[in-house]
């Protein structure tokens, strides 16, 4: 249950962030932080970035008032900073990836090693207990760079990476207040705030982006929190329930990989086969894209929910079927391109099924 601290913690991150948003604008502008438009953008005009220190301000007023006790709350918040000097180096001078990944595997050695991973995991049926050892730093490392790469990756239209971080961090507070655990309740609360704050002035037509200064240091708080919510130790099929949660930005990214393997091209290479960028190819508008992409990130957070009331093999049946639905809706839009290896498979099998005319007919 929330508590009525936790919701003037919402209400204080909330009004900061909302508050502190036209002077962010303001020292923007003032100092060159500014987004130019290029090929592969969408926006015509030149536009503020580091849109996020308003989150993080309002954050940073939540914590103060709700003061979450935790035993790694210095090193989350330690980590969350080096993300956020990160994020605001790349909105002024463009850093390459290899100094961006750097910055990030730093800020994640740093809380894993506090101790923020999963410790071990329990087999569904026979309840056997799996030590991961080291392989508990190398996922959580994995986990905490991927996911905060993930939500970066798809700040590609106004008010879309802040949206879909909000939806995924309203599943995670669903089911934190369904096994209590207060202090991932706390900065759920206090970061959907802070979100919802900025959102009326990054919402299209956007006043200020989030920049990378805000969609990586979003990445990184989910990523964390997304951990803390596991806590411990986890039954296989429950690891699945953060990459549900954030399903959008976890295969937008796996796809935009598989793509680029496809099509012979360096990971890292930019291009405009987003799944925003195919929506917007097939002639939905800009607010309808982001509204559409809302929907689907709101369905794959509420099959997260129900993933933990259903039996196992029902949670089996929701990642298996959500698997398939995000393949077929990858391969209708064209986010890897022309290939269609599912959608052949069923024509394939649809064809094959038809009954044959009647020879004397």
């Amino acid at each position: 249950m929330i508590t009525i601290y936790q919701i003037f913690g919402f209400i204080l991150a909330f009004t900061v962030s909302l508050v502190s948003t036209p002077f962010v604008i303001k020292f923007a502008k003032r100092f060159g932080f500014v987004d130019i438009p290029n090929y592969r953008k969408v926006h015509k005009d030149p536009k503020p970035l580091i849109g996020g220190l308003s989150i993080v301000l309002g954050a940073t007023a939540g914590i103060l008032y709700l003061k979450p006790f935790y035993n790694y709350l210095v090193p989350v918040m330690l980590g969350g900073f080096i993300i956020l000097v990160i994020g605001l180096i790349d909105d002024k001078y463009n850093l390459t990836p290899k100094w961006k990944m750097l910055g990030q595997l730093i800020a994640a050695l740093i809380v894993v090693f506090s101790g923020v991973k999963i410790n071990f995991i329990i087999i569904p049926f026979t309840g056997e207990r799996i030590e991961l050892g080291i392989f508990s730093y190398i996922i959580a490392i994995i986990w905490i760079i991927a996911i905060t790469n993930a939500i970066n990756l798809i700040d590609g239209l106004d008010g879309l990476s802040a949206g879909i971080s909000a939806i995924a961090l309203s599943s995670i507070l669903v089911l934190s207040i369904m096994n209590g655990q207060m202090f991932v309740i706390s900065i759920t609360v206090i970061l959907i705030g802070s979100i919802l704050g900025f959102l009326p002035y990054n919402f299209h037509p956007a006043k200020i982006f989030l920049g990378d200064t805000g969609a990586l240091f979003l990445g990184y708080c989910i990523a964390v929190i997304s951990i803390l919510g596991l806590y411990k130790s986890v039954t296989i099929f429950s690891l699945g329930l953060p990459i549900i949660a954030l399903a959008v930005p976890i295969f937008d990214t796996m796809f935009a990989i598989l793509r680029r393997i496809l099509n012979k091209q360096k990971i890292s290479t930019a291009d405009k086969a987003h799944l925003h960028h195919r929506l917007l190819a097939m002639g939905y508008s800009h607010r309808a894209t982001v509204m559409i992409i809302y929907a689907i990130g709101a369905s794959f957070g509420l099959s997260a929910i129900l993933f933990t009331r259903g039996t196992l093999w029902f949670s089996l049946l929701i990642i298996v079927a959500l698997c398939i639905l995000f393949q077929v809706l990858a391969e209708l839009i064209g986010l890897i391109g022309n290939h269609k290896p599912l959608l052949t498979v069923l024509s394939k099998l649809t064809n094959s099924r038809t009954p044959l005319k009647d020879k004397n007919n």
